[in-house]
């Protein structure tokens, strides 16, 4: 950390910051070890259960389990914000609007170019 020099128009990350390691109460770096011992104990439960030459049921691991449920079951699980309003509108409503716009002004030019007698038509079946 010492030889890392702040950008001047950034802030320092969070993780540069020596507050971060050093200057942390006892009751906050007891719970983080609490907490790294608990996954490290789940981890090694679930590596003993893979691992397992002689296992005969499947290993289910749970966060797995919800993450694939919650790719199937999108819409029970959905909360309408102002962000998926606005994406919703953006990618559904949007591109129909412009796509009608563009479709009509061209045709539009072209009958327009039709009915003066300047479009130059290069290719025709009837001739």
């Amino acid at each position: 950390m010492a030889d890392y020099r702040e950008a001047p128009l950034a802030t320092r990350p969070q993780t540069l910051d020596p507050n971060e390691y050093f200057n942390l109460s006892p009751e906050y770096r007891r719970a983080q070890e609490e907490r790294a011992a608990l996954r490290a104990n789940l981890k090694r439960q679930y590596q003993l259960q893979l691992n397992n030459p002689t296992r005969t049921e499947l290993v289910e691991d749970p966060a797995l389990t919800r993450w694939v449920y919650a790719r199937a079951n999108p819409y029970p699980h959905f909360r309408p914000t102002t962000k998926t309003s606005l994406l919703g509108f953006m990618f559904g409503v949007v591109p129909l609007f412009a796509l009608y716009y563009i479709f009509k002004t061209d045709r539009d030019n072209k009958e327009a170019k039709i009915k003066a007698g300047t479009l130059n038509r290069k290719f025709s079946l009837s001739s």
